[in-house]
């Protein structure tokens, strides 16, 4: 893990130290992912031919938040490409009005995470990095990646 990944994680888990808020973010923070690269994809920037496809802004989005992800951990940008290109395929079929239910049950589990359970506001308040952030976290803690890494202590200098 590099130096940047693991300050950038030791800020994050901060803000997560309850179980269940944990918990709530391993289901929520894909979930906002997945909502946030659909809303994303209504915003057309070219059709591609006359196939009915086009190109929207959720791939250019993707694509430099990815490059980014590999700077960081080539391992988890990995994964992170397999779920978003999910994500990218899987948008353009689905209804507006369920990527809207998604975004509100998403948002709203992670309000209730915060308020209820870890009584912090979300490290995205101090630091909006931490919105990119969330994703690699939860998939490192899914992949057992974060297993033996002590977090509380003082991130190393960057």
């Amino acid at each position: 893990m590099s130096p940047a990944l693991r300050a950038l994680f030791v800020e994050y888990a901060a803000d997560h130290q309850h179980p269940t808020n944990r918990l709530l973010h391993k289901f929520g923070v894909p979930l906002i992912t997945f909502h946030i690269l659909a809303m994303l994809d209504w915003v057309r920037l070219l059709p591609l031919g006359d196939t009915g496809l086009h190109l929207s802004l959720a791939w250019p989005f993707a694509a430099a938040v990815l490059a980014w992800y590999l700077r960081l951990d080539a391992r988890l940008a990995l994964g992170m490409a397999v779920f978003g290109v999910a994500c990218l395929l899987l948008a353009p079929f689905t209804p507006a009005w369920l990527v809207v239910a998604i975004a509100v049950v998403a948002w709203a589990g992670q309000l209730v995470g915060h308020g209820v359970y870890e009584k912090r506001s979300p490290s995205l308040t101090r630091n909006f990095l931490q919105i990119l952030v969330g994703p690699l976290f939860v998939l490192a803690l899914l992949t057992g990646r974060l297993r033996g890494q002590a977090l509380d202590a003082p991130a190393p200098a960057v």
